[in-house]
């Protein structure tokens, strides 16, 4: 799949993996992995930002918990339109930005966020546009955390495949994230699996 095909298909999704059916779903237990991690590394005022947001589930979890400078990027427009009816305190205080990932992130001045995170969403980067995890980085002046699927469920990740299609719909990169952001400088402090995805996080040195 090209890259702009794959961010065509997550701009335009409905159904399936659409920010109406994470809103269905709710908070989870990576929502509250996430929420225990920043009550413990981070201060209630810091500066968070998801990338991947979606209709801000985790998010609003966040704000559940006490932090309230809460930011998010999501490449489908409708999420910002689920959010509001789901979640209208976090709509009405956060600070949100339609677009992709790639497009976005390079508008942030250096360490603009305290803490940037992802759920599900670094997976689904294109391997040409992997230069976004560099800028990442940049952006963050403290936490990257990442909780993507390293093949906890029995059904995806094993083996020694680079990718798979989920239905046969849209790409998921395998990838080592340990490997990705240390060898970008960055040291890991939190290796958390849940019975989804793996949680970790990682400081800015």
């Amino acid at each position: 799949m090209e890259p702009d095909d794959n961010r065509r298909g997550w701009a335009e999704r409905s159904g399936d993996y659409s920010p109406e059916y994470y809103a269905k779903i709710g908070p989870n237990e990576v929502s509250e992995t996430i929420a225990t991690v920043l009550d413990y590394y981070a201060h209630e005022d810091a500066a968070i930002l998801e990338v991947g947001c979606g209709s801000g589930r985790h998010l609003a979890h966040l704000r559940d918990n006490g932090f309230k400078n809460l930011s998010g990027i999501d490449i489908n427009e409708d999420s910002f339109d689920v959010m509001a009816e789901r979640h209208p305190r976090l709509a009405a205080t956060g600070t949100f930005h339609a677009g992709a990932i790639e497009d976005v992130i390079p508008e942030f001045p250096d360490d603009e966020f305290d803490v940037v995170y992802s759920v599900e969403t670094l997976q689904h980067i294109h391997p040409e546009n992997t230069w976004v995890f560099e800028e990442l980085i940049r952006v963050t002046s403290d936490l990257l955390i990442t909780a993507e699927n390293e093949g906890n469920s029995p059904q995806r990740g094993r083996g020694d495949e680079k990718v798979s299609y989920v239905n046969d719909d849209f790409p998921l990169y395998f990838r080592d994230w340990k490997r990705v952001f240390s060898e970008l400088g960055l040291a890991q402090l939190v290796r958390e699996p849940t019975n989804r995805d793996t949680v970790r996080v990682f400081r800015i040195l």
